[in-house]
């Protein structure tokens, strides 16, 4: 079935340029950042990167049906846990079109059925994409149905999803801060949050500057408005003007906007002060924010803080402190010596995603097929009654 889709795609890779077309003009009719239409645009790299996101996935190993757990008791009665879908999948999104893509391949791989409802930004991209793999799926023998696009812009619709409590087993919001916290705190349904990200680098003092430094301008310059974007970084106080004097030049020569912490003002004359909004907003754009600390307990402090429990770095050349660092960290990814920007089920070897937890229960970071499954108790008896 996956491979059914990928080969549609490839084939109306025009179709799908056409339809996204009408939504990036739309886009910069409305006055959209560039950042925003960046995230809309499908390319044929971006194509082709979601025909091998397809491949990928359909390569993962099929779970559905396995009995990963079975212990005897003492009155012989075998008691197991089998591996089972979670049902019927909604996934709530705005502005990347690759999400229907990637959301309808892990749900079919992980034997779930799905309902799509993308943003008004991408309706007409979305909406082709959902006609070619739900037609090519259905040829390949899924079930008619099992991938469901809401072909509507009306918000009404959303509210419909959030209520249908006998209808969908589990919602997935992805987008910005106000709208997944919108959901979650309208949602009759379980849903698993997927957080914004206000992701840190942190620079020790035994840090490699050099190294720091191709990290943080990786991490926000690559693809600044993505959610494992770097957005802020805090400097020990000890490197902190080796590091700027290093590493500035070429973010600013990028388009990078430099926003200080009071801690840094001095280091970087006549930057903008963060407020405390700053502090805790997830940088979808060019700026970055810079803020000096201490010590690496004060960096752990502000990233708990104002972190959003996506993904934060450590560059140290320490053991001790990059462990310290990787267990006081409450975030769903905490790197050490690597890029913000590598918290992506692809880049862990998952196939793709459909999206990134925050939470806790009941899957937390890059979420692909494995994390869209539940257990069910199976009992093998021999006739055993209970006494």
């Amino acid at each position: 079935v996956l491979m059914a889709m990928a080969s549609a795609i490839d084939a109306a890779r025009e179709e799908i340029k056409n339809a996204n077309e009408i939504d990036i003009k739309t886009a910069k009719e409305k006055g959209l950042a560039p950042s925003l239409i960046d995230r809309l645009m499908l390319n044929d790299a971006r194509i082709t990167a979601m025909i091998n996101s397809l491949h990928d996935v359909s390569k993962l190993p099929d779970k559905i049906g396995h009995i990963t757990q079975m212990w005897k008791r003492p009155n012989g009665l075998l008691v197991g846990r089998m591996v089972v879908p979670i049902g019927c999948i909604a996934i709530i999104y705005e502005a990347r079109p690759n999400v229907t893509v990637d959301a309808a391949g892990i749900c079919i791989k992980s034997g779930n059925t799905v309902i799509l409802r993308g943003g008004s930004e991408a309706f007409h991209s979305n909406k082709k994409l959902a006609e070619i793999i739900a037609g090519a799926a259905e040829k390949a023998g899924f079930p008619k149905d099992g991938i469901q696009f809401v072909a509507t812009t009306d918000r009404d619709a959303v509210d419909v999803l959030l209520k249908a409590r006998k209808c969908i087993d589990l919602l997935i919001p992805r987008g910005g801060a106000e709208f997944i916290e919108k959901v979650v705190s309208m949602a009759r349904v379980p849903v698993i949050e997927t957080g914004a990200g206000n992701c840190h680098v942190y620079v020790d003092d035994l840090a490699d500057l050099e190294m720091a430094a191709a990290i943080v301008y990786n991490g926000k310059v690559q693809r600044p408005s993505v959610c494992n974007a770097t957005k802020k970084v805090i400097l020990h106080e000890k490197i902190a003007a080796r590091f700027i004097n290093m590493a500035l030049p070429k973010l600013r020569e990028a388009g990078v906007d430099i926003l200080v912490h009071e801690s840094a003002a001095n280091l970087v004359p006549g930057a903008k002060l963060m407020s405390d909004a700053d502090l805790h907003e997830e940088f979808l754009d060019m700026r970055l924010g810079i803020i000096i600390v201490p010590d690496m307990v004060d960096a752990i402090d502000h990233v708990n803080k104002y972190g959003s429990h996506h993904t934060d770095a450590i560059i140290t050349s320490d053991y001790e402190r990059a462990m310290k660092f990787l267990i006081s960290v409450d975030s769903a990814a905490v790197n050490w010596n690597a890029s913000t920007r590598f918290t992506d089920g692809g880049e862990y070897g998952m196939g793709a995603e459909i999206g990134i937890s925050t939470q806790k229960l009941h899957a937390r970071g890059p979420m692909s097929v494995s994390e869209l499954t539940t257990t069910k108790f199976v009992v093998l008896g021999s006739g055993q009654v209970r006494k």
